[in-house]
This record gives C-alpha cells, sequence and structure tokens, in this order.
C-alpha cells in the first residue's frame, strides 16, 4: 500500500483486488541466532554491565526456549535496559559483525529462485535495518524501539506482534492473505520460530550459534551451517 501511496495523486479512486491465484513464495527469518550468531536484547543488556546482561540474558534463554511466555519477559528485560541512542548504535554494528556465514550468499540465492525474504524478528528494527540492507533484505517485520531526541530512550513497540508468542503467526498469516504465495517457508531458532509451523509449508530448525533441543526434536528440517546450499534447496524443493 505504500508504495501504491507513491504511485497516484492525491483523491484518485482506486479498487484494490485481492489476489485469487497464488503466486511466489516467502521465505521468513528470525534474526538472532540465526541470520546473526548475536541476542541483540542480550547485548543491549551487556553494555549497562554484567549484573543487567546476566539478569537479561537468563530471561530471554528462558523465553526462547518455552520456558516462560514471551510477552511476560518482554517488558521486564526493556525496563531494565533502557537503551540510549549509543548503545543502540554500538549493537547495530554488532549485527553487522557477527553476520552468520553464508547467510548473504543464501539470501542471493533464494532471491534468484524467485523467494522473498523477510525477516521476522522480536528484535529491534532500527538495529536490525542495517543488518538486513548487507544481507540484500527489503522487508522486516521487527519491534519499533523510540529514542527521544537528545538519544535517551523512550520506550518500544509494545503491540508489536513479536513481542508475544503466537505473534509471528499472525505477522504471516497477514503476509500470506496479502500476497497468496505458493509456498511458506520459517527458519529459526527459538520457540517463537517454532511456533508458526501451523502456518508455513515447512519450519527450518536453525542450531548454527544456539541449539535448543525442543526446537530441533519438533522441526520439520535443522540445519547448523548455512553454506550448505544445495541440502537447503533439496528440502525447498520437496514442498508441494
Amino acid at each position: 500500500m505504500l508504495e501504491l501511496y507513491d504511485l497516484v495523486a492525491e483523491g484518485t479512486e482506486l479498487t484494490v483486488i485481492p489476489p485469487v491465484e497464488k503466486k511466489g513464495k516467502l521465505i521468513f527469518f528470525d534474526c538472532d541466532c540465526t541470520l546473526a550468531s548475536i541476542e541483540g536484547i542480550d547485548e543491549l543488556a551487556r553494555h549497562s554491565g554484567d549484573a543487567v546482561f546476566e539478569k537479561v540474558s537468563s530471561l530471554t534463554h528462558a523465553a526462547m526456549n518455552g520456558e516462560v511466555a514471551l510477552d511476560q519477559v518482554f517488558a521486564i528485560r526493556m525496563d531494565i535496559i533502557r537503551p540510549d541512542q549509543s548503545i543502540c548504535d554500538a549493537v547495530s554494528q554488532q549485527y553487522l559483525n557477527n553476520v552468520t556465514p553464508g547467510a548473504k550468499q543464501l539470501i542471493a540465492l533464494l532471491k534468484a529462485n524467485g523467494w522473498t525474504p523477510v525477516i521476522l524478528s522480536g528484535g529491534f528494527a532500527p538495529l536490525i535495518r542495517p543488518l538486513a540492507k548487507e544481507l540484500g533484505i527489503d522487508h522486516i517485520e521487527a519491534v519499533p524501539l523510540f529514542l527521544n531526541e537528545d538519544g535517551s530512550y523512550a520506550g518500544y513497540g509494545e503491540d508489536y506482534p513479536t513481542t508475544r508468542n503466537l505473534g509471528k503467526n499472525q505477522v504471516i498469516r497477514e503476509w500470506k492473505e496479502a500476497m497468496l504465495p505458493g509456498k511458506v517457508v520459517m527458519v529459526g531458532d527459538g520457540i517463537s520460530d517454532l511456533e508458526t509451523t501451523p502456518d508455513v509449508d515447512l519450519f527450518i530448525g536453525y542450531g548454527g550459534a544456539v541449539a535448543r533441543p525442543r526446537v530441533h526434536q519438533a522441526a520439520d528440517h535443522w540445519i547448523t551451517n548455512m553454506t550448505d546450499y544445495e541440502n537447503i534447496f533439496s528440502v525447498l524443493d520437496t514442498i508441494e
């Protein structure tokens, strides 16, 4: 809709007709511990000292392992950290410094084969955006983060779907409704990624940064290396 807005004059009457034929292929990637080897919110906490890092990282692991609901820990972690501009800039650079080997090449191959890659993350959109650009990914579904003019913390998008369990499912369903894709795949390391299984044709668990047993056991397919292109594409080709 944003692209359409730029193409027509103000006041023009338009009728938007939903797609009726399946077209294209969507592949969603988690970001933290998938496209990059870091957990962004933990790295935000690390800049506030060891005690803060230990507390926040333990909450993150509990949520990603499915031991506690994501929405129960999200606000707690951010109230503890309250990151400012300098911390956000530092972590954004850490994403770039810790790109998963093979991820950029995999994205290029996927795009060449008709896939539309989308980052679907419980991380923060402003921090992830430079990584997405580096990887050649145009679409980001991640949590808004707000800063005041002086760079101090001003909050985050508390209602954004990926701040809670099953939120990624909601985003995927919205994309499916808008695009009517022929194939839909999710790639990720955490429970919130595994939860998307009912709404995708294939869930690929990624354990190259952190191997979570519940995700490994329940994934349709499991990888630990994004440079294993032949294996990945052979699995994608099995989708009918």
